[in-house]
């Protein structure tokens, strides 16, 4: 999209717009939220990176992932920050660039632990809302409609059948450079088993905001899927569809 595309698309000049992305693990929620901040003019904020770097302190550390006591004090002496950037944001851990050291399934697995516990959800979501303070933001996770900014002005749950995420996350870790990924089928265990924490952890628990526009991508391709999401945004923020 052109600058010139970009501008038209964009909601109001000072409106603080949010749009908050939830779904399941390996339902598309970064590439979707990257998309719309590019073509709505926004900034993307991934959250799953915030606490993959959590993890990534925690498993420095060697804590027990376990354990709330030591990963609170953890919390406690932790500073997360995003800054945007044209392909993905910069995820800087207590000022270094972890970016490139959080993607992968050791940190993404201990990510999914460290994040049911409440203590650690109640910082994280604190450290969320302050990147987000200004509005004119797509926000990505598991309760950003329902816990982060249950006011948003856009909500959607982006969902797929898990032996689809696994496919689609098999494939992106190839495409990732990794020797040897996971084989599909187990992917799909552990996503089924991270869906099994996400869905009934007893804080904040992975479901739909009751105003949420639920995509389920199942059976749609990667460019019907994104299309969908802008129309969704766009009916949203009373704009005409910019797709036919």
């Amino acid at each position: 999209m052109s600058a010139e595309e970009r501008r038209k698309t964009s909601p109001q000049p000072g409106r603080a717009v949010i749009i908050a992305i939830d779904g399941p693990a390996g339902a598309g929620k970064s590439t979707l939220a990257r998309h719309l901040a590019r073509h709505f003019g926004l900034l993307n904020l991934e959250t799953g990176a915030m606490y993959r770097a959590f993890a990534l302190k925690a498993l420095r550390a060697g804590l027990p992932l376990d354990e709330s006591t030591g990963l609170e004090q953890l919390a406690s002496e932790t500073s997360i920050r995003l800054e945007s950037g044209d392909e993905e944001n910069r995820v800087l851990l207590d000022g270094e660039d972890v970016t490139g050291l959080i993607r992968n399934p050791t940190v993404t697995e201990a990510a999914s632990r460290v994040s049911v516990f409440p203590a650690v959800r109640a910082w994280m979501v604190g450290l969320q809302q302050q990147q987000a303070a200004r509005g004119g933001v797509v926000m990505e996770g598991r309760d950003i409609g329902t816990v982060v900014f249950p006011n948003a002005e856009v909500k959607i749950f982006l969902d797929a059948a898990p032996e689809v995420r696994g496919q689609r996350r098999y494939e992106q870790l190839g495409q990732t450079g990794i020797a040897q990924p996971p084989p599909p089928e187990k992917i799909v265990r552990d996503l089924r088993a991270r869906d099994e924490r996400d869905r009934n952890r007893a804080d904040s628990p992975l479901k739909p905001a009751p105003d949420a526009v639920i995509l389920d991508s199942t059976h749609m391709t990667l460019e019907q899927a994104l299309a969908a999401a802008e129309k969704i945004v766009a009916g949203k923020l009373g704009q005409p569809g910019t797709r036919s």
